[in-house]
């Protein structure tokens, strides 16, 4: 199939780009990367009047630390992000997560505002921002907002994100020194989607979490930020403590079934990558073993 007609302009300005924006609305599509509009476009999925391409407002490519912040621009490509030693210093979780994220062609193009904005479910880069605890900037004609990434991403392909508003920035605090993360996800081949998936971020005091958050993907219609982790935080893990945390885990989850996976499977896999966390995170071999419980 081919895209239905559309009229195409590329503004030289974030300026310009938001007066478009506000000029048009719903009818109005951004175009950055272009990895999975163009697909939606090509499908009929999506089908705008206009195609607001920015992919030459420079400004927004951008990644730079200042004051506690590490701030990614919305263009800035995923092979930037991936290669960048900003990022590698300051929020490793990224770059863990990132080689998992499609196939290096689709890393060379795709953006980390068009990747969030597209808001897939399944996909790496939100759940990342909700461990991390990210702000998701956005700007429209009337000013900017901040948003926390965990209020940004309201359902399937849907986000916060007003029709006259553009995606500019991520803003993540940088790491800690008793900072550790974990990312790992199943799939059924590599640059697939995940089938469930986990990143997450700790603060350790001695052999404790003294902060944990756990985001997961693929296992509803936006990424969790799981409220499981409370069980986890504040004293020694135990076995006991881990298996209450994965039933709690249990009651939040919303998978839905579909050709990659049954909802039973999901939640296995999911009780699964919480035990490896944890002991990952810990360095406690023993607890592992509830991987199989």
């Amino acid at each position: 199939m081919k895209a239905s007609a559309f009229s195409y302009i590329r503004p030289t300005t974030i300026d310009d780009a938001l007066a478009l924006l506000a000029q048009y609305g719903e009818q109005a599509k951004v175009l950055s990367g272009g990895q999975s509009l163009m697909p939606a476009l090509n499908l009929r999925l999506s089908a705008p009047e206009w195609l607001v391409d920015i992919g030459g407002l420079s400004d927004l490519r951008t990644i730079a630390v200042s004051r506690g912040l590490l701030r990614i621009g919305a263009l800035a490509r995923h092979v930037d992000v991936l290669k960048s030693a900003d990022v590698a210093e300051h929020a490793p979780l990224l770059a863990d997560a990132m080689v998992h994220v499609a196939h290096p062609a689709i890393r060379n193009k795709g953006t980390m505002g068009g990747n969030l904005a597209h808001a897939d479910p399944a996909s790496e880069m939100p759940a990342c921002m909700i461990a991390l605890d990210a702000v998701i900037v956005v700007r429209s004609r009337a000013g900017e907002r901040r948003l926390q990434a965990r209020d940004f991403f309201i359902g399937i392909y849907e986000t916060a994100l007003a029709a006259e508003e553009l995606l500019v920035a991520v803003e993540i605090p940088v790491a800690n020194q008793n900072s550790v993360r974990f990312f790992h996800e199943y799939a059924r081949r590599n640059g697939d989607y995940a089938i469930v998936g986990l990143a997450a971020s700790a603060t350790l005091d001695g052999g404790s979490f003294a902060d944990l958050r756990l985001g997961f993907f693929a296992v509803g219609d936006r990424p969790l930020l799981a409220t499981a982790a409370r069980h986890l935080i504040g004293r020694p893990v135990t076995a006991a403590m881990l298996a209450e945390a994965q039933a709690a885990l249990e009651a939040e989850l919303d998978p839905q079934e579909d050709q990659q996976a049954p909802v039973a499977m999901r939640k296995h896999l999911a009780r699964q990558l919480l035990a490896l966390c944890v002991a990952t995170l810990l360095g406690r071999a023993d607890l592992e073993a509830r991987r199989s419980a």
